[in-house]
């Protein structure tokens, strides 16, 4: 079975497993932990939330140590790191997961290796969606604001989602808005078929830049997860594209293929990415028409997930309904 975080929500804690915020950038982290402290929230912040040297927030072993403090600590009820970044694969060889109590993770980009290697060793639920430092907006879009809806559920609830209006193509750091992000273009969610398509199961998945590296390990067991916690049900994975090329994007799925990741998978739902630039006419689009085909399951793609914001929130190990009919996509989670 998979276990919900059961606290209301009160304190988040913020930890750098990745990346930290340099000096350059205090200002974003105390303007976010400002927004969430005006609705009400408390924030602890660890040491290696403001720092940053190596392209890390600091060494393994230490990011490790603060990240488990911050889940053993009673006071704190969710973790939400600043943002994501290169290098959180160097911590899990540190990180004692079965020390850990439950209580929700929730980030993205190089987080998702973290959430997801968290999910399944323990059968606990992790969430993907928005960081910290993009709620320091004094406005919060529609899409985004659901983060603390699933934060504050338990075991039994029901969220449902339903996809934007309108999503980022490109970030503008020089041109804040009260929302943080510019959400100017038309969202449009797609199907490898070109129609209709609904797919259901239990959620798994992150960026696959990273969640890639899990295969082989001891932290990426999918096969003992399913066994362990989820026992003849059907996975739909969700997947997001940070900076592979069409080609990579290819021989990752190959590689999650060849491992095992996808037996018995119901579906897979692919994040928009500014990364899908063709590779000698070869595109993103033939990547998934010939991964429905080799796996004869639906496939969903430019969907509110990843690096072009806004994003759903979806839970790890979560049971989930994923349908796509006329651009518009909608998501109902079962914690169950």
């Amino acid at each position: 079975m998979i276990r919900y975080p059961d606290r209301p929500l009160k304190t988040i804690g913020v930890t750098a497993p990745s990346s930290g915020v340099p000096e350059a950038h205090h200002d974003l982290l105390k303007a976010a932990v400002s927004q969430l402290e005006q609705t009400g929230l408390s924030v602890k912040t660890s040491a290696n939330a403001w720092t940053q040297q190596g392209a890390r927030s600091s060494s393994a072993v230490d990011r490790a140590r603060q990240l488990i403090a911050m889940w053993q600590d009673p006071e704190i009820d969710a973790i939400v790191p600043p943002w994501g970044g290169e290098l959180l694969l160097e911590i899990l060889e540190h990180t004692d997961f079965q020390s850990t109590t439950p209580k929700w993770l929730l980030g993205y980009s190089d987080l998702s290796l973290l959430t997801l290697a968290a999910t399944l060793n323990t059968g606990i639920a992790t969430a993907h969606g928005t960081n910290i430092i993009d709620l320091r907006g004094s406005e919060t879009d529609p899409t985004t604001v659901r983060w603390r809806d699933v934060l504050e559920s338990t075991q039994g609830a029901v969220i449902e989602q339903t996809s934007s209006k309108f999503y980022q193509k490109s970030w503008e750091h020089d041109k804040p808005t009260p929302a943080v992000f510019h959400l100017d273009e038309p969202t449009v969610w797609k199907t490898a078929s070109g129609h209709a398509e609904q797919m259901d199961g239990r959620l798994l998945g992150g960026c696959i830049d990273v969640i890639r590296h899990l295969i082989g390990t001891p932290y990426g067991d999918v096969a003992g997860f399913r066994t362990a916690h989820i026992p003849g049900e059907p996975v739909v994975w969700y997947l997001e594209n940070c900076e592979l090329t069409v080609t990579d994007l290819k021989r990752s799925l190959l590689q999650m293929k060849y491992a095992g990741w996808f037996d018995n998978c119901a579906g897979i739902v692919f994040g928009r990415s500014a990364a899908n630039g063709p590779v000698q006419g070869y595109t993103a689009e033939d990547v998934y028409a010939e991964l429905a085909e080799q796996l004869n399951v639906p496939i969903i793609y430019d969907a509110d997930i990843g690096h072009q914001p806004p994003q759903l929130v979806f839970v790890n190990g979560a049971y989930a309904t994923v349908h796509a009919q006329d651009g518009i996509g909608r998501v109902v989670q079962e914690f169950r």
